[in-house]
């Protein structure tokens, strides 16, 4: 039986989603299974929350269902999630699209793996661009979580619910295979009730929920808007807020970073981990390399990045992919330093030992090589 207070489990990072999901008081989950994150949907089905919190957890008929049952959920104020793999993801583009146009709270949990098309069942990090630069119609953005560890993907839970109502943006928790079937300690947290619909009606006053309508006028939630000048007053107005959540809500961590490291990794999610240990084996030679992994990929961490290329003589960018993160470091670096890319696609991931021969050429082609300012090379 599940301990009901702050209980150290050994449990899957999909498994830690589903119990998080209870805990931090989700009022529903729609789904559908796709490998490798099915044992979100099975995990949920098994403990049978309905029976404790009222929590609902439905099986839908699709992916596209699934999203646009969330999508009904955020209208009325509702803590919903759902969770799907890399074509799965595909399919709610649209539904997430109507969501950010509606300023509407849900989150999505997305346990990435090789691609495009349907791919590979084995881990991938090839997700990014879809996560973070969308598929879906329209200026919005999502913001983006990138948890590394099993722990995190259980946090990632309680801080996605913060900031879905926070600021009304769906809330993507970006993980991969690897992270979504390992198993580690965690530590998960107290039960916290859901809110009651009186709750919900003060929270939420933009609700379609039909309570308190005795104090105020009904509420109508639409994407829709024929005159171009309202609508892009709409656009401007959530732009702005966007450039709110990028002052107020970067994160990401430093490691072995605080001695003016003469190189610097950039990774997050499984890279991140396979990096560190690489980052170990190469101090061990004395070379002063750093990493700064990004735990929100939206927004993304481009100051921190930005000041770290004013005076390392190279950045590499890892990823289990042939590249999509590193465009947007080299972004944030603006030419000030070399950015190289290494990564493996397909399911395959990158050993400590590669990631270190990668890091050894790219060091030396720094070094030796008197490049103009700006050069790139992957």
């Amino acid at each position: 039986m599940d301990a009901q207070h702050n209980d150290v489990l050994l449990l899957k990072g999909n498994e830690v989603i589903a119990k998080a999901a209870e805990r931090y008081g989700y009022d529903g989950f729609f789904g559908y299974p796709i490998t490798p994150q099915s044992e979100v949907l099975e995990t949920l089905a098994a403990d049978k929350p309905w029976e404790t919190t009222g929590m609902v957890v439905l099986q839908a008929e699709s992916e596209v269902a699934s999203i646009n049952m969330l999508y009904g959920a955020g209208c009325t104020g509702k803590l919903a999630f759902t969770s799907s793999s890399s074509p799965g993801i595909a399919l709610m583009q649209e539904g997430l699209s109507y969501m950010a146009g509606n300023e509407l709270p849900g989150v999505i949990v997305s346990v990435g793996r090789g691609g495009p098309g349907l791919g590979t069942i084995q881990p991938g990090q090839s997700d990014y661009f879809q996560a973070v630069y969308g598929g879906g119609n329209g200026d919005y953005h999502l913001i983006v979580l990138a948890p590394n560890s099993v722990q995190e993907m259980c946090d990632c839970m309680g801080k996605a619910k913060d900031l879905t109502f926070k600021w009304r943006v769906p809330v993507i928790i970006l993980t991969d295979g690897v992270i979504g079937q390992m198993m580690e300690k965690v530590q998960l947290p107290p039960y916290t009730p859901r809110r009651t619909d009186e709750e919900i009606s003060r929270q939420c006053p933009w609700a379609t929920n039909g309570i308190g309508l005795k104090n105020r006028k009904y509420n109508a939630l639409s994407t829709l808007e024929f005159d171009p000048l309202v609508m892009e007053e709409r656009n401007r107005r959530m732009a702005e807020k966007y450039s709110r959540i990028e002052a107020e809500e970067v994160d990401y961590e430093l490691y072995r970073a605080d001695d003016d490291p003469e190189f610097l990794i950039v990774a997050y999610g499984i890279s991140s981990r396979v990096s560190m240990k690489t980052i170990d084996l190469l101090r061990e030679e004395g070379i002063r390399v750093g990493m700064l992994r990004p735990k929100t990929l939206w927004p993304f961490p481009n100051k921190p990045i930005s000041k770290f290329a004013e005076t390392v003589k190279g950045i590499l960018c890892v990823e289990q992919s042939e590249g999509q993160m590193v465009n947007d470091v080299r972004l944030a670096v603006e030419g000030q330093t070399h950015v190289f890319h290494y990564g493996r696609s397909g399911g395959m991931i990158s050993s400590p030992y590669e990631v270190m021969d990668a890091f050894k050429k790219m060091a030396r082609e720094c070094v030796t090589k008197n490049w103009p300012k700006g050069y790139w090379m992957k």
